[in-house]
């Protein structure tokens, strides 16, 4: 597979494109979050806690909020006792399976590829 080719000034929108998603989608643990509720499509906070090592409450609180407001996923507030709440993807994270699905692919042929596991 090989890189679109574009002339200069479509480069520097495609170039501005990716910084959008980069943006959106940085850091250590955005796509991990992504990726737990797209596997399983709803997910509590402890679930996706207990899914991620090494994530704090307070980080996986602050990511789900900022994920939140880039309306990728959506906070729903149980009426059970106690309070349980559960996220989703809402239809604008779910672009993001493809994404998600590639790039679980390519770890696993990096992975062989580097360490042969």
């Amino acid at each position: 597979m090989e890189c679109k080719e574009f002339n200069q000034g479509e480069h520097k929108k495609e170039m501005m494109a990716i910084q959008d998603a980069m943006d959106v989608l940085r850091g250590k643990w955005k796509i991990q979050i992504i990726s737990s509720i797209c596997y399983y499509s709803k997910r509590r906070f402890s679930d996706i806690l207990n899914d991620i090592n090494g994530i704090s409450n307070k980080m996986l609180s602050k990511e789900l909020k900022e994920l939140e407001i880039n309306q990728l996923i959506k906070r729903t507030v149980l009426e059970t006792h106690p309070i349980t709440v559960q996220y989703q993807l809402t239809e604008h994270g779910k672009t993001l399976q493809t994404i998600i699905n590639n790039l679980t692919d390519w770890g696993k042929e990096h992975r062989i590829k580097i360490i042969g596991k």
